[in-house]
């Protein structure tokens, strides 16, 4: 112990209360009925001074924000964080404090249930506090990252996420030594604030199944197939607990993702991003990843049974067997259905290769972000059937660069990379203005725009999580794209600096009364 002589005894009894400076910090005395305590004098919520707080019996209360603390029990009343205590003592008249420091571990272990209680109660500005005392410590910051992962896993009922898909490209941020330190903590801090808004508060537990199978891939595709996530959660159990992941594990994922146009996109992008966050964290998120992933995939929409979407699997399936070969031409995509610009690709498949292909697809998916019609994406007289947002258009570039990396992993998927973003363009395709004019938003490179884009991202001011995901990640798609498709590159970073500063709405609610008037009078 480091018991320290820090007042006299008197003063404090006429005073009732006394702040004292000791190796820098603000210590406040108390002198109750029930004794006298010694606590830290910031607030531990937003610093301010309790000395300048309530006393009611042993509850001070801190006059700011109404917190309220128990200074004989030292439990929370009101409020978050705990309030940091000293042992004190009285001899010969004068107060003495031990100042001895919480060992590290025990300091760690209380920081990592604060930074739960902060998930659970969906309080970003004490998750940001409990990240930065990881740091403090010593311990990587990243490891918050760990446990909101681990704890998120079982309450997501529909599995993976915006936020778990985002977590790769925040954390590419927090990890460049460039910026500043507020700016790193933010990007862990928007990992944190969207798991806990996206578990809202649940304590419901969605468990998985714990039977572990040998890993077998086309059991496990027939798994997804079927939705039948006991079955894919137990083959994957098989896989992770090998030695080493399977040699097909990746490849699989990635085509069970692909499969069918499903759920916009998601699929795809929420198995590369997932795959992404283990190669950053490590194998120790593969189990919480991987398992949600798994029920995500089980849970998406198949989008190709709808109407609009049927001819994928056929032209999938006949993707050599086409005839005319058209010259490739991204302007074949300005006015087209999802069926047409499926026909146009399939017919550039026989005598063009793939990369050829996904080249004028970027160009085409960018074009349409930087040429989205915003009068059309605000406007309250949508039909339910055509509710377009920002967010529909960045997935062409997201969905891209996702695709990428399955490719890498399985070449054989390039016709359902193609097929499915030519689904996107053709959706999107109606709901674009080819007149707009699109100079204000070119910029002269790549290095100059990331600077200026990161800027942007680290002070977005989205009030929705589900907003800033999608500026963080169409942000890094657009990166990969415009160096692995130079010729698109300009259009691919006009149209991503175009939706960095457009005015994303979160909600229109007047077009939402007015679809559900709409609605109900046709029951």
């Amino acid at each position: 112990m480091a018991w320290i002589d820090v007042a006299d005894r008197n003063a404090l009894r006429a005073a009732g209360r006394l702040v004292v400076r000791v190796d820098g910090r603000q210590i406040l005395l108390v002198d109750t009925e029930q004794g006298l305590f010694a606590t830290a004098n910031r607030c531990p919520h937003e610093g301010y001074p309790l000395s300048e707080g309530t006393l009611a019996g042993c509850t001070l209360t801190c006059n700011w924000h109404n917190w309220k603390f128990d200074l004989s029990s030292g439990e929370t009343l009101v409020g978050g964080d705990k309030l940091t205590r000293y042992p004190l003592r009285v001899e010969a008249g004068r107060i003495w404090l031990d100042l001895t420091e919480i060992p590290p571990a025990e300091r760690r272990a209380a920081v990592l249930a604060g930074l739960v209680q902060a998930l659970r109660d969906r309080d970003q500005q004490r998750q940001l506090r409990e990240t930065a005392r990881l740091g403090r410590l010593g311990t990587k910051p990243v490891d918050a990252v760990r446990v909101a992962l681990a704890w998120a896993d079982e309450r997501l009922e529909y599995g993976t996420t915006h936020a778990f898909a985002a977590i790769p490209d925040w954390l590419r941020l927090q990890a460049d030594p460039t910026l500043p330190a507020d700016a790193r903590l933010m990007a862990l801090g928007e990992i944190l604030g969207h798991i806990g808004d996206d578990v809202a508060g649940a304590e419901a537990k969605f468990g998985f199944a714990t039977e572990t199978q040998a890993w077998d891939a086309q059991r496990f595709l027939a798994a997804i197939e079927r939705e039948d996530e006991a079955q894919a959660v137990g083959l994957l159990r098989g896989a992770l607990a090998q030695p080493a992941w399977p040699s097909d594990l990746a490849a699989t994922l990635f085509a069970a993702a692909l499969d069918h146009y499903a759920d916009f996109g998601h699929s795809l992008i929420y198995t590369t991003q997932t795959l992404r966050l283990i190669g950053r964290l490590g194998p120790d998120v593969a189990e919480p990843a991987l398992l949600a992933l798994a029920r995500a995939l089980v849970y998406a929409q198949r989008e190709d049974l709808l109407p609009e979407f049927r001819d994928y699997r056929p032209r999938r399936d006949a993707w050599w067997q086409s005839g005319d070969a058209p010259a490739l031409d991204a302007v074949a995509f300005r006015r087209t259905s999802a069926k047409q610009a499926m026909a146009i690709i399939a017919a550039w498949a026989p005598s063009h290769p793939p990369a050829a292909i996904f080249a004028v697809l970027v160009e085409a998916a960018a074009w349409q972000l930087l040429h989205a019609d915003q009068p059309f994406l605000d406007s309250i007289d949508q039909k339910l059937s055509e509710n377009v947002g920002w967010l529909d258009f960045t997935h062409g570039l997201t969905f891209a660069a996702a695709g990428l990396d399955a490719v890498e992993a399985d070449p054989s998927l390039w016709p359902a990379l193609l097929l499915q973003l030519a689904c996107f363009i053709g959706r999107n395709s109606r709901y674009v203005d080819p007149e707009l004019a699109t100079e204000p938003w070119r910029v002269t490179g790549v290095q100059p725009f990331l600077a200026d884009a990161t800027q942007r991202v680290t002070n977005h001011g989205q009030g929705r999580f589900i907003f800033s995901a999608h500026l963080i990640k169409t942000l890094f798609a657009a990166i990969e794209l415009a160096e692995a498709v130079p010729a698109a590159a300009p259009t691919v970073l006009a149209a991503t600096n175009r939706f960095l500063q457009a005015p994303l709405r979160g909600r229109n609610p007047r077009r939402t009364a007015r679809q559900m008037l709409a609605f109900v009078a046709e029951e």
